[in-house]
């Protein structure tokens, strides 16, 4: 027992020291400074104390390594030596979309913000941060964007322009919100609502709300009676997020025949699963103009606090 305690010992001590080998200290004289790069890129560097970065040349706390232009690009006096040779340095351009991500998340993982970023759908389609980020020349005052953010998004997105062309939809266009206001574009967390199929990086509100209940709150709850279909398939049941031809950007063009999607009594779902979703009353005939609407009468239709058919 105690000869098997002696080699675990040993095979620890042994990461410890390959781990400090992998981590030591960065050769200081590998490095130019920042003021060596002024020369040839007095563009970048003339406007580069309103950058972000430009913190990380001021404050003292921060090692030589990660200062400046060197703390993006690593040493740069090979680089200077060479007479500007893109391969003796970290240049973004030449670089694959994995080694930039690397690159980036040196200094920016340390938020839950972007704890998914290596499984977004972004990542996975080769879209990293040089690609909506522009490090040196940002037209945009805030996040560093290649463009204005929903111009940006529209880049890639074209299919949500013309949505938000709708009749009615949400005033992205406008400028009342914006795209970051729903998406996380670094990636979101396990769905909470309709499984597998919730829409592509669609972020979360308090937690794990649709993020339409962070605008939408008297639809939130919890209600005594709940409709199912909002806390299971969520908003989307109804609505079409970003644009529809249909008045409170609902599916269809009057409430009767999307309430039918599902009040069809069509068995193995609801409260009774082997009942199925209520049918509507027979005495509602949906000939006739007074019942196809349902919300007249079922005007909690979100949930309800007093009635079990939505009625008040």
């Amino acid at each position: 027992m105690r000869f098997g305690v002696c080699w675990v010992v040993l095979y620890l001590l042994s990461l410890a020291s390959a781990g400090a080998a992998d981590n030591r200290a960065p050769n200081k004289e590998l490095y130019a400074g920042s003021l060596a790069c002024r020369t040839c890129h007095p563009d970048i560097y003339s406007t580069f104390y309103r950058n972000p970065h430009q913190k990380t040349l001021v404050d003292a706390s921060v090692p030589f390594e990660q200062q400046g232009c060197e703390g993006c690009h690593g040493p740069g006096k090979a680089h200077v030596e060479a007479k500007g040779d893109k391969s003796k340095i970290f240049a973004f351009s030449q670089k694959e979309p994995r080694q930039i991500l690397d690159r980036c998340l040196t200094c920016h993982s340390n938020t839950l913000n972007r704890a998914n970023i290596r499984r977004s759908d972004h990542t996975r389609a080769d879209v990293v941060c040089s690609t909506c980020h522009s490090i040196h020349k940002s037209p945009t005052p805030k996040a560093l964007l290649a463009k204005n953010q929903v111009e940006l998004c529209y880049t890639c997105h074209s299919n949500v322009r013309a949505q938000f062309s709708m009749p009615f939809k949400h005033r992205v266009n406008e400028g009342f919100m914006q795209c970051s206001d729903c998406h996380n574009p670094h990636g979101t967390n396990t769905p909470t609502w309709r499984g597998g199929g919730r829409p592509r990086m669609v972020d979360q509100a308090l937690a794990n709300e649709e993020p339409c209940l962070k605008c939408h709150v008297d639809k939130r709850g919890p209600f005594a009676f709940e409709h199912l279909a909002t806390r299971v398939d969520g908003c989307e049941s109804c609505h079409i997020p970003h644009g529809s031809a249909n008045a409170r950007l609902l599916k269809r063009p009057t409430a009767f025949p999307l309430c039918l999607e599902c009040h069809n009594g069509a068995p193995g779902f609801g409260a009774n699963p082997a009942l199925g979703v209520p049918r509507q009353s027979a005495s509602h005939n949906m000939a006739d103009p007074r019942y196809q609407n349902c919300t007249s009468c079922h005007v909690r239709i979100h949930g309800s606090n007093t009635d079990s058919r939505f009625l008040r």
